[in-house]
C-alpha cells in the first residue's frame, strides 16, 4: 500500500495494492492489522454507502461528541473529496485538503475524528463507501457551509445539488465552542 502525504497534518491519502489481469482487479479495501499499523481504526464500527448523481454536494458534515473517524473511498465513478481540520487550538484549525477519489484510481482518504467532511459528484453517478469510527448519532450531527469563504475550499463544480441541512450550513466562525471538537495534541 502507499501512503501519499497530505496537506493537512493527521489526514492521510492511501492507494491499496492492486491486482489486475485481464479477468478484472482485485484488492483489499481494509484489512486490521495494517490500517492499525498507520494508526486507522482498527475500531470501525459502522459501514455506509450512498450512491449520487452528478453535482450533487455533501457536507461539510461532522458529529460531536461523537466523533467519526472515516476511511472513504469510491466503488462507481468519482468523486472530490474533503475534509477540514474543525479541532478548537489545532494549529490547522480552518484548513482543508481535498482529493480526488475515484473507481479508477481506487484511492482512499483516512479523515480522523475532529474534521468535517464533505464530497461532491464529478461522474453522471457515484457510489460512495465509508468505514465509521463511531455510530451515527443524528441528534450531534453538524453542518458547516460547503461554500465558507473563510475556509475557501477549491470545489470543482459551482452550483452544486445539496439537501436541505447542508444548504443551511452555517460558517465555521459562527459554530458555537462547545459544539466544535477540542485538539489533543
Amino acid at each position: 500500500m502507499n501512503v501519499l502525504e497530505s496537506p493537512l497534518a493527521d489526514t492521510v491519502f492511501l492507494e491499496p495494492k492492486v491486482f489486475e489481469d485481464p479477468r478484472g482487479y482485485f484488492y483489499e479495501t481494509w484489512q486490521r492489522q495494517r490500517y492499525a499499523e498507520l494508526k486507522i481504526g482498527p475500531d470501525f464500527v459502522q459501514d455506509n454507502l450512498s450512491r449520487s448523481a452528478r453535482g450533487v454536494l455533501r457536507g461539510l458534515h461532522y458529529q460531536y461528541p461523537y466523533g467519526q473517524g472515516k476511511l472513504v473511498y469510491v466503488l462507481e465513478g468519482e468523486v472530490f473529496d474533503v475534509a477540514v481540520d474543525i479541532r478548537r487550538g489545532s494549529p490547522n484549525f480552518g484548513r482543508w485538503a481535498g482529493v480526488t477519489l475515484s473507481s479508477a484510481n481506487r484511492r482512499q482518504f483516512y479523515i480522523p475524528p475532529g474534521f468535517a467532511h464533505g464530497f461532491c459528484v464529478l461522474s453522471e453517478t457515484a457510489l460512495f463507501a465509508y468505514k465509521c469510527t463511531e455510530y451515527y448519532h443524528p441528534e450531534t450531527d453538524h453542518s458547516i457551509a460547503w461554500n465558507d469563504p473563510a475556509i475557501g475550499i477549491d470545489w470543482p463544480i459551482d452550483d452544486p445539488e445539496l439537501s436541505r441541512k447542508d444548504a443551511a450550513g452555517v460558517p465555521l466562525a459562527q459554530m458555537p465552542a462547545a459544539e466544535l471538537p477540542e485538539y489533543q495534541s
